[in-house]
């Protein structure tokens, strides 16, 4: 887990991490070198979800558990890093612990902004950034990778979601305290048989708790269903909007808002 908070005046600042490419050697990735470079990036990136987890210790000093039981995480991915750069995250110091929607992004060293968006704690009057943002569809005829989706499928159930990442320590035991644990708890995943073969990679993730904490001994209910369908100039994309139920209760526990493009270039669709 990311340590370390600092506060500038109005900003607060995580410590440099060196995230990891963990997933150099996936084929057909974007995350490997080979593939990543075919396509024109600089070389195999980083997820942009590994980047939510430079928050926690921001979240932790300012909110502490109230977050986790009623708290959000919102960021638009738009600068791809690669293996074990430097990157931090930076908030604006909340002025209210309760209700609070701050603007919040990570940069690299010579301030290039690898995603930008917002957090928040409790129930702020403003949307988060990611559910601000128009969802623009395009006509079917400019779709071809994702053209066995449409607005409205369903993504496959599952009754047995379980925590197998992001546990917290300390304060935080017991319970999923990395972003990343909580997307991969809240990640839908595509309808059956809907993807066609090409390269993907994320382009933003919304994720709020609303009634947690999300515990990691605890097998949770989750849904997911298609909510629009676009493209632009080099890329397809979906959105997917999935949901953590109390498989006792029915209570939604924490939701999720994802954006995945997939790169035109990649697919022998549009060669």
């Amino acid at each position: 887990m990311p340590e370390g908070a600092l506060t500038r005046k109005d900003k607060l600042y995580s410590e440099w991490q060196q995230p990891e490419n963990r997933w150099a050697d996936l084929p057909n990735s974007i995350h490997n070198d080979s593939v990543a470079t075919k396509i024109g990036m600089r070389g195999g990136t980083i997820p942009g979800t590994v980047h939510l987890d430079h928050f926690v210790p921001l979240i932790q000093d300012k909110w502490g558990m109230a977050w986790y039981q009623q708290g959000a995480i919102s960021m638009y991915y738009t600068f791809a890093t690669t293996d074990k750069e430097d990157v931090r995250a930076v908030m604006e110091a909340p002025t209210s612990g309760h209700d609070a929607k701050v603007d919040a992004y990570v940069e690299t060293p010579d301030e290039k902004i690898v995603c930008k968006g917002s957090l928040s704690v409790g129930e702020p009057s403003e949307l988060n950034y990611v559910a601000s943002l128009p969802l623009e569809a395009a006509p079917q005829s400019e779709i071809r990778i994702l053209d066995r989706m449409a607005p409205g499928m369903e993504c496959p159930e599952r009754d047995d979601v379980i925590a197998s990442e992001g546990e917290g320590s300390g304060a935080y035991g017991g319970i999923v305290a990395l972003p990343t644990g909580l997307f991969q708890m809240l990640h839908a995943g595509a309808p059956e048989g809907t993807l066609k073969k090409a390269v993907g990679f994320y382009g933003a993730t919304e994720i709020r708790i609303l009634n947690g904490p999300v515990r990691v001994d605890t097998e949770y209910r989750r849904v997911g269903k298609v909510v629009c369908i676009g493209a632009s100039p080099k890329t397809e994309f979906v959105w997917i909007d999935s949901q953590l139920f109390d498989k006792s209760s029915g209570a939604v526990i924490a939701e999720m808002r994802q954006f995945t493009r997939f790169m035109k270039a990649s697919s022998d669709l549009w060669s």
